[in-house]
């Protein structure tokens, strides 16, 4: 799969286009549609499936250095009102707070970040290690497309891989996309 090809099934989910469309609005530093809304998407077009089909949220990265929760709420706030009507929820966070909060919610270390793309390189799967910038649509894809493409799940081993979480999270996704190979944790 060619970067093109990604895009362009990305953006046959509505949602996708107008996270992508309004994000500019919120001047957001280091901003990027992430994740699973992507991926999945594509799976969704190679599979036949709606494009929304399975869906569970639509993750926001940005990066600003003031890493207050105050800070991060008023963001979170502003994105709601910015996306209201969408009817999906959309989840954005700050990665350079990433490290404050992750170790009491997951039990796991995590070093602290300095960009928002560091945050999709500690995905717990190349598939999911995907990003795309509003406005140049630049796509941020370190792992290339091909697990994406083959529709392969495997362990992406970095310091807060989690076997749990992976096989918590693929087991979902099998669940919804029973064409998956799922490579064991």
């Amino acid at each position: 799969m060619k970067e093109r090809r990604f895009i362009d099934l990305a953006l046959t989910n509505e949602v996708n286009r107008t996270v992508l469309e309004r994000l500019p609005l919120l001047d957001l530093p280091d901003a990027w549609l992430v994740s699973g809304s992507l991926f999945q998407t594509v799976w969704n077009g190679l599979t036949g499936r709606a494009p929304g089909y399975g869906i569970k949220d639509y993750d926001v990265f940005y990066f600003d250095r003031d890493t207050s929760w105050e800070a991060e709420d008023a963001v979170i706030r502003r994105c709601a009102e910015t996306f209201a009507g969408l009817d999906v929820e959309i989840e954005v966070r700050n990665q350079a707070r990433v490290h404050l909060w992750y170790p009491e919610k997951f039990g796991i270390a995590y070093a602290a970040l300095s960009s928002s793309t560091e945050g999709i390189d500690r995905f717990l799967a190349p598939a999911c290690m995907v990003g795309i910038a509003p406005g140049s649509l630049s796509v941020y894809a370190p792992h290339g497309f091909d697990d994406i493409e083959a529709m392969t799940i495997r362990p992406n081993r970095v310091a807060n891989f989690s076997a749990e979480r992976y096989a918590e999270k693929a087991a979902r996704w099998k669940a919804k996309w029973p064409e998956l190979t799922v490579l064991p944790a």
